[in-house]
């Protein structure tokens, strides 16, 4: 999933079952009003989601980042002021609300949004009327009205940090969104359309591409996008390889690599080469058992075979400290 950030129209990237289904909701939800709530985590593409709904319809979209609005000029962001309103007031201004008239408002982040300013957006909803920041005169506002939040609204509900009839105003139809670990089938199709919106020309190894197939990409599609541009940036050739990828990805790859001997080692195995063979000796059967005891202690004889007595490695393969390396050694009689 995600996005071309130019205006018309927003493009929904992915081959995912669930990509699917958003995509088919979405013009249903668009030649609707009802509000729609958007819940995702950061980076998942709620704002691309709710131009894209808006985009089978008419009129302004106008996104609103609740994050932003704070302290005494959030009414005056929202609804506007007349002059002479407050100190530096020197004229009329339109604001979010009378911009969005006849169109969409996105409130991002609803969540943000402080609890008495919940009621005046309550307000507004209901009766679809505002009044500017020193102004005695109501004025009319039609708009649909679309949300995002990446946090439990309901259970924002149950702490008491977010009004109750406003989340029931807001959850008219909720459209959750998938973190991109749950559609690893979405990465390779998503990479093709970031290097083509960033270079054009690039091209990925079949290495590099596992690796960022493998990876859970905590920041979810934003972190995916900044990646293949930071790649392209950062290489003037055509072909990108796993060394071109962030520090992030390459941390991923070579703690890959790290656990593999020590999980080979814990389970009776040791390295030959990329290859692994039973240890001597040692049964094969999955059913063998051993002491714990024991099968620490084959561990580290293993891992030492494994870095050719290097000690400190060692203690890394394996995930303790050298000091406690030093200790068990002792204990199990090794340090020869």
């Amino acid at each position: 999933m995600f996005p071309d950030r130019a205006d018309p129209p927003p493009v929904l990237v992915g081959r995912s079952s669930r990509i699917r289904q958003i995509l088919q909701l979405i013009q249903k939800l668009g030649k609707a009003s009802s509000p729609v709530l958007i819940l995702g985590e950061t980076g998942t593409g709620k704002e691309v989601v709710a131009r894209a709904i808006h985009a089978v319809s008419n009129g302004p979209f106008v996104p609103i980042d609740c994050s932003s609005l704070a302290g005494p000029l959030m009414e005056s962001e929202l609804f506007g002021h007349t002059r002479g309103a407050f100190t530096g007031a020197a004229g009329t201004k339109r604001g979010l609300i009378e911009t969005a008239d006849g169109g969409t408002a996105f409130f991002d982040e609803i969540a943000e949004l402080p609890l008495d300013f919940q009621a005046k957006l309550l307000r507004l909803i209901q009766e679809k009327e505002y009044r500017p920041v020193g102004s005695v005169e109501r004025r009319k506002a039609d708009f649909r009205i679309l949300t995002a939040t990446n946090r439990d609204l309901a259970q924002e509900v149950e702490h008491g940090s977010f009004r109750r009839d406003l989340y029931y105003r807001l959850n008219v139809v909720t459209l959750r969104l998938p973190p991109l670990r749950a559609r690893k089938e979405d990465i390779q199709p998503l990479v093709e359309h970031f290097l083509i919106r960033h270079g054009g020309r690039n091209l990925l190894t079949r290495e590099c591409l596992d690796a960022m197939i493998a990876y859970d990409w905590p920041g979810n599609v934003r972190e995916l996008e900044n990646c293949v541009e930071r790649m392209v940036a950062m290489n003037s050739g055509p072909l990108l390889h796993t060394a071109d990828l962030p520090s992030s990805l390459q941390n991923h790859i070579a703690a890959s690599r790290t656990t593999q001997p020590y999980a080979a080692a814990a389970a009776g195995q040791s390295f030959s080469g990329n290859s692994l063979r039973p240890l001597a000796g040692q049964p094969s059967s999955p059913g063998a058992l051993s002491t714990l005891t024991q099968m620490e202690k084959d561990a580290i004889t293993r891992a030492l075979e494994y870095t050719k007595g290097d000690r400190v490695m060692a203690a890394h393969l394996l995930g303790i400290g050298r000091t406690t390396l030093y200790r068990k050694l002792k204990g199990y009689r090794l340090t020869d």
